[in-house]
């Protein structure tokens, strides 16, 4: 048991180490991509980072096509089928093409109104201001979400390959270029100039990913193959598989912004510091996801070789996210006053942003635990499950945030802490469910054999 374990913790660190690595690639691209622009002034920061939030929230669409084109392609290869590899591939492609319409070109059409509606409805047409670069910034991210959504999935492909390493190389080369090109594309055409590099950038790494693509063995086996089934079917079968995890990534988006409006009534000052501490949280949090990709990979893989495992692969993927949630949570626990002091933070902000970091130690155990745990339900296709606990966790934390908000920013934790420990226990109770439904069939399976 303690050797099937360890191998299951050594393939997570292995699938999951390159994704880490990818996510820090594309938020420190991000940081210095905001340096660059803040030398336009407020209105072009504020610009950017309104636009960008847009681009968050429609991550969690394509996941949908990203996320489920990954668990079949991961579940084909488990199999050793190439064409069920070609026909998820179909599918993913297929459904991507899908959402990329509506979303770059409707998205377009309405830049105007989507600004206004992100400013509170205060966009005053007249050409200036806040409004007027939030417009700009949209009119050339917003068609850009073509090569977004298509690296995305072109990103699930190659990890259902069981090729983690690549997508991280993509993400270099993007991010990358988008370093490179900030500077005179913003001093050129100002805001629009950085929408710009980051759609040139990703470009060029979607045509990398894309000759790799062709290397790959499994894919290349894949193409010869006929497929196991029709592009509508196979596109249904990715929508179904990855609707759950986009759902769920949805819903924890907008939990963490009425938490926000939350923590404002407490005031300016804690606001800030809220938002000092969430962007060193920042670093823990992507570490946990890599775990929950790599164990949604590993998951999958293993149920298309048919030789079970998954109770073993959530105790080892429940164990390294605890363990890493609590090397993260005595980090800042010991650094927090160096984190706050980073972001240029004020004395009164400094404080309150280290007193909330320091509040995170029970927290972040939790939430390690959780989110790489439900990679093995994502990819045991048990995600319309999460979704539902998700919702109760959002339902939860929000009363017990505005409860607790009399203690402040530590109040604000501990309802994190206590609606995170109630998924936490929830997903317990599922992973009983699932455990003891597959050891009835497992059972049944032999006695009708025998």
């Amino acid at each position: 048991m303690g050797t099937t374990r360890r191998s299951h913790r050594r393939a997570l660190v292995r699938l999951g180490g390159p994704v880490y690595l990818e996510l820090l690639a594309g938020v420190a691209a991000g940081i210095i991509n905001m340096v660059w622009v803040a030398r336009l002034g407020g209105d072009a920061v504020a610009a950017v980072a309104l636009a960008t939030n847009v681009e968050n929230l429609l991550l969690g669409v394509v996941l949908m096509a990203g996320s489920g084109t990954t668990v079949l392609v991961a579940r084909a290869r488990g199999a050793g089928d190439p064409g069920a590899v070609r026909t998820a591939v179909r599918g993913g492609t297929a459904l991507c093409a899908l959402l990329v319409p509506p979303v770059a070109l409707g998205g377009f059409l309405l830049r105007e109104p989507l600004a206004a509606l992100l400013l509170g409805g205060t966009g005053d047409g007249t050409g200036g201001g806040v409004h007027a670069l939030t417009v700009a910034y949209l009119a050339v991210s917003l068609p850009g979400t073509a090569v977004f959504y298509a690296g995305n999935v072109l990103d699930g492909v190659l990890k259902g390959a069981g090729d983690t390493r690549t997508p991280m190389r993509l993400a270099f080369l993007a991010n990358g270029l988008i370093l490179v090109l900030d500077p005179p594309l913003i001093h050129a055409y100002g805001v629009p100039g950085a929408a710009l590099a980051t759609v040139l950038g990703r470009t060029a790494a979607l045509a990398a990913g894309l000759a790799a693509l062709r290397r790959d063995p499994l894919l290349g086996a894949a193409r010869a193959a006929a497929p196991t089934g029709t592009t509508g079917a196979a596109l249904r079968r990715a929508a179904a598989t990855g609707l759950p995890m986009a759902a769920d990534f949805t819903l924890r988006m907008g939990g963490t912004l009425a938490l926000v409006a939350v923590v404002a009534r407490l005031g300016v000052t804690e606001t800030a510091a809220y938002g000092i501490a969430t962007k060193g949280m920042y670093v823990a949090t992507m570490a946990f996801y890599a775990v929950r990709q790599a164990a949604a990979i590993h998951t999958a893989h293993l149920l298309g070789t048919g030789a079970g495992g998954r109770g073993a692969v959530a105790r080892a993927a429940t164990l390294l996210g605890a363990g890493l949630g609590a090397g993260f949570a005595a980090l800042l626990w010991a650094g927090a006053d160096g984190v706050t002091r980073l972001f240029g933070a004020g004395p009164e902000v400094a404080g309150a942003g280290a007193l909330f970091l320091r509040c995170l130690a029970g927290y972040l155990p939790l939430m390690g635990a959780y989110i790489a745990a439900a990679g093995v339900f994502e990819g045991a296709g048990d995600g319309p499950y999460l979704a539902r606990i998700t919702v109760v966790g959002v339902l939860l934390q929000l009363p017990l945030a505005l409860a607790l908000s009399g203690l402040g920013l530590p109040g604000i934790c501990l309802a994190m802490t206590l609606a995170m420990a109630g998924q936490g226990g929830a997903l317990a109770v599922l992973h009983r469910r699932t455990a003891r439904a597959a050891q009835t069939e497992r059972v049944s399976t032999f006695s009708g054999s025998g």
